[in-house]
């Protein structure tokens, strides 16, 4: 393969070739490994095999072109085209339930009946995901979030705070103590006076100036 100012890679023998335009700062290689990584080039090269079929083959550039250009109206925010994709195809799964419920009733055997049933309610129930996915991107729900502002270090400051109840706290630490909450305190009781020694002995007057030993 010749390097020039317009690479052609050939996707599709004979058919169709996609023109690669010239970066002097990527390689050769690297130009090719890029193109045939491309989400854009894979994805319309998938969509042109089922696609073909119906409407036969189309200039592959071309499509390539229109698959980017998709692409960037919906990361710039334009949903309408996925809108649009998405209610053509609640018609057509609708239009697929219709065909196998109606195969169903045709079928001679129970499990050709039961086959063509189980398609068909595949078929309703993602036509009615395709419909609940639509109505969220028409009317998105809204999330309510309640705030909490958070101070420097373990402090948290939470601007909905728990409404407290007036009235007495009975557990308030700054309380006195009623007589009746100390009558548990000392469970030991009043103490006795007992018995021994009651009686003491007079004591003698001692003159110290008559005894000098003292």
């Amino acid at each position: 393969m010749n390097e020039e100012n317009t690479d052609k890679i050939s996707l599709k023998q004979n058919t169709q070739t996609l023109n690669i335009k010239d970066d002097s700062n990527k390689s050769h290689q690297r130009k090719i490994a890029e193109t045939h990584l491309s989400p854009a080039i894979l994805n319309t090269i998938a969509a042109e095999c089922f696609t073909k079929i119906a409407i036969g083959e189309v200039d592959l550039a071309e499509a390539v072109e229109v698959m980017k250009e998709k692409s960037e109206k919906i990361i710039s925010g334009d949903l309408s085209e996925l809108e649009s994709t998405l209610a053509a195809q609640v018609v057509t799964l609708n239009a697929i339930f219709i065909t196998l419920a109606r195969k169903s009733t045709n079928c001679e055997y129970l499990k050709q009946v039961e086959t063509h049933l189980r398609l068909a309610l595949k078929a309703q129930s993602q036509c009615a995901r395709t419909v609940e996915v639509l109505a969220a991107m028409k009317n998105p729900p809204i999330v309510y979030a309640r705030q909490a502002n958070i101070a420097h270090g373990h402090q948290q400051i939470n601007n909905h705070p728990i409404p407290t109840h007036a009235g007495k706290n009975i557990n308030s630490s700054n309380e006195l103590l009623s007589e009746d909450n100390n009558e548990t305190l000392d469970t030991r009781g009043t103490i006795e006076t007992g018995n021994i020694n009651q009686e003491l002995a007079a004591v003698e007057t001692i003159n110290g100036s008559k005894d000098p030993s003292r």
